[in-house]
């Protein structure tokens, strides 16, 4: 079955790094567009960041411009999302998004909270 499972979560401190993983399988990876969303307590899920499917394509909110990077591993059915210079706003659950022409899945969720 579909499966997308979100890694690499964790508590930082202002200004550190971390960088998340998720690991999909049960579908042809190449052929879908990847998103990273994520969604702070209290608040609607917002979109990050997204991928093409050959990775030729990235675009990112305003918010996270210049500090975050997708990038994806279509040989081990993988996307990333490199965060950098993070700050408290950057507290939320981080989801993963597989969507193609027809179907659209989500990933389970990861945590990520920045705090000193």
């Amino acid at each position: 079955q579909v499966q997308l499972v979100e890694s690499g979560g964790g508590l930082v401190q202002p200004g550190g790094s971390l960088r998340l993983s998720c690991a999909a399988s049960g579908f042809i990876f190449s052929n879908y567009a990847m998103s990273w969303y994520r969604q702070a307590p209290g608040k609607e899920r917002e979109w990050v960041a997204d991928i093409t499917g050959r990775g030729g394509t990235t675009n990112y909110a305003d918010s996270v411009k210049g500090r975050f990077t997708i990038s994806r591993d279509n040989a081990k059915n993988t996307v990333y999302l490199q965060m950098n210079s993070l700050k408290p706003e950057d507290t939320a659950v981080y989801y993963c998004r597989a969507w193609g022409t027809i179907n659209n899945y989500w990933g389970q969720g990861t945590q990520v909270t920045v705090s000193s």
